[in-house]
């Protein structure tokens, strides 16, 4: 497995992109313009690659709240093979975000285990966002 990433509209950004595309509007039945929201161009995009492949991807961006990961996403017939899980390991140990006390997300509320083995806990109230029940995560730096 590789694991890239970019702060540019690329090719490792186009292989993102096409994974979300996938999993978020193809398969959740995601809108499209809910889930390219203009707001990529601010964010590094992270895309991990089984034999050359993009298989798995997410996003982060820099707040005053800490780093926020979003659209994590794994092709289908890829999951449950721990590529998501060594892109999430590569993002929390990433030396850029050292100066962050904290990384947060919101996800889907079927995946809230998955985030937990990551160190990640739940606080707040669940929500809805675009039609499916998310909940916030956190975890410490």
């Amino acid at each position: 497995m590789e694991i890239k990433q970019t702060s540019k509209l690329d090719q490792i950004y186009q292989d993102a992109r096409s994974i979300r595309k996938a999993v978020f509007v193809n398969e959740q039945g995601i809108d499209e313009a809910l889930e390219f929201d203009g707001t990529d161009a601010q964010a590094t995009h992270y895309v991990a690659y089984g034999n050359h492949r993009p298989v798995a991807t997410a996003r982060v961006t820099l707040t005053e709240a800490g780093v926020h990961i979003q659209r994590v996403a794994t092709l289908k017939n890829f999951r449950h093979r721990g590529y998501a899980k060594c892109l999430l390991e590569t993002i929390l140990a990433a030396p850029q975000y050292a100066a962050f006390s904290r990384f947060y997300l919101g996800a889907q509320e079927s995946a809230k285990g998955f985030y937990e083995t990551l160190g990640f806990k739940q606080f707040g109230q669940p929500f809805q966002e675009v039609g499916i029940q998310h909940i916030n995560m956190a975890r410490p730096r």
